[in-house]
This record gives structure tokens, sequence and C-alpha cells, in this order.
């Protein structure tokens, strides 16, 4: 690989990172938004740090953190921070598999956590706001009503709940949504896997042809 190559690898991983970076910075600031405004709040009494803003404000600033260090990397050709970018990516990818794994072996067990926790923050609708909220929001965006129906709040539904007394519960919904997208939501996790892939394939090639070109110029 001559230097006109390996200048067209340095600048296809800047752009590749620095598309990724203005990702993060959007899925950052909408996690903000959420967290400014309250919407979607705690759920999950036992996690009350399991919001959705909360969530997006940490996948955000992950993605800005490796993507900076990959355009940084890349466009210095500065090795230590290109290995940085690729263990980062490497650690990601690992830990993304193993909780594919996870989910897969643990589901029922899982579905179970996840309905008790939603049954349980029910409960406390009417003495949490943050709980209030969520459920408001979360009823409202899926015409949904309680975890499995309209029974779960005992003849009392909220304002947020459809007028509807044969409204799904919106775990069922949720699930129904999710299996009618499997496909794509397939699809899409693979899409981000592959471009996992690529990305530390191109700062180890990059990092590999950096010391190559250093020995030919002869530093």
């Amino acid at each position: 690989m001559g230097i006109s190559s390996l200048k067209l690898l340095k600048y296809v991983l800047f752009f590749f990172n620095l598309i990724f970076w203005f990702c993060g910075c959007c899925v950052l600031s909408f996690g903000i938004y959420f967290l400014i405004h309250k919407k979607f709040g705690v759920l999950f009494f036992n996690l009350p740090f399991l919001t959705l803003g909360n969530v997006l404000v940490i996948v955000g600033s992950i993605i800005m953190v490796v993507a900076f260090l990959g355009c940084m990397g890349s466009i210095k050709e500065n090795k230590c921070l290109l290995m940085s970018f690729f263990v980062l990516l490497l650690i990601i990818l690992l830990a993304e598999v193993i909780l594919a794994i996870l989910l897969f072996v643990f589901e029922q067990k899982l579905s179970k956590y996840v309905i008790d926790g939603l049954t349980d923050s029910i409960q406390r609708y009417h003495s949490d706001n943050s709980t209030k909220e969520a459920w408001d929001s979360i009823q409202s965006y899926l015409q949904c009503c309680g975890v499995n129906g309209t029974k779960d709040w005992d003849g009392k539904e909220p304002e947020s709940c459809p007028q509807d007394s044969q409204a799904k519960g919106c775990y069922i919904k949720a699930e129904q949504w999710f299996q009618s997208n499997f496909l794509y939501i397939g699809i899409i996790t693979i899409c981000i896997c592959v471009v996992q892939v690529l990305g530390m394939s191109f700062a180890l090639t990059l990092n590999c042809q950096i010391d190559k070109s250093s020995q030919v110029l002869g530093l």
C-alpha cells in the first residue's frame, strides 16, 4: 500500500468517524431533551437511573468519544489514538454480543422481571411524579393502557389511557411492535456490527501502514 493509499484510508476513516460523531451529538441532544422535559422518566423503581434520557445520554457520549478518537487518530496518524479507538470498538462489540446472548438465554426471566417492575411502578403512579410522567408519555405514545390492559389500573385509568375498554397493555403492545419489526431490527443490528468491524479493520490497517510508511521514509 503506497502513500496515496494511506492518505485515502486515512480520510475515509476520518469522515466515517466524523459522521458518527455528529450522530452521537444528536443522540446526546435527544437524551438531554428528555431529561430536561422529564419525558419517559422512571419506570423501574429498583433501577431509578434506567430512563430513556439517561440511556441516550450515555450512548451518545460513548459514540462521541469513540468517534472523536477515530477522527483524531486517523487525521493525525496517531498510533496511540488509533489503537484506543480499536480497543474501545472491540470492547463495545464484545459487550453487544454478550448482551444478545444473555437476552436470548434469560428471555423468560427478563420478561417476568420487566412485567413485575412495570406492575410495581403502576402502584407508584400517584405518589411519584417521574413515574407518572413516564406512564403518561408511554401510554399516549403507544396508545396502550397499563401493563397487560386496563384492569391493571383497578378501574381508575389515567387520562393518558385510550378511551377504549379493550385497549391493549403497554407490554403486550411493545412486544407486538418488536415482533412485527424484528426483521428490520435484526438488519439494523447486523449493519451496526458490520460498521464496527469495518472501523476496527480500517484502524488496524492504518496503524500498520503508518509503521511501514515510517520505515520507507526512514523515520
